[in-house]
């Protein structure tokens, strides 16, 4: 899908290297981006006409292709907009319902654009994320 922020990027580094604790998040969300997050997570996250982040459950990772690689295992489903989200052209996973830090980022298979009266739906596996 796309790649760590820097974030989880520093975390993981200071976790492994310098024996400071990562704490692992109860819960990882999928957020949508009508502009690419970029590693710093600055991109534009939708907002209004109902849309909220929504949480992801992932399988135990797996080598697909030489990648370390984990795909989510339910199906997420965010909800009916009441608005025009606009086109949404990356995604991202993050540790908190609101704010928090974003974790994991990549762009759409597609842009998809999302009009009022519609709904967005990853289909299970439909949402990869691989480390190399």
């Amino acid at each position: 899908m796309g790649a760590l922020s820097d974030y989880l990027e520093e975390a993981v580094l200071n976790h492994v290297f310098r024996n400071i604790p990562l704490g692992s998040p109860a819960t990882t969300y999928l957020a949508l981006y009508t502009t690419d997050p970029g590693e710093a997570g600055a991109g534009v996250e939708v907002s209004g006409g109902s849309y909220a982040r929504q949480p992801v459950t992932f399988a135990a990772p797996s080598q697909i292709g030489g990648k370390a690689t984990i795909k989510n295992s339910v199906e997420i489903v965010f909800p009916v907009a009441t608005a025009d989200w606009g086109i949404i052209v990356s995604v991202g996973v993050r540790d908190l319902l609101t704010v928090g830090n974003l974790l994991y980022y990549g762009p759409m298979t597609a842009p998809k654009t999302i009009n009022n009266g519609e709904q967005l739906r990853f289909a299970v596996n439909a949402l990869v994320l691989d480390l190399d």
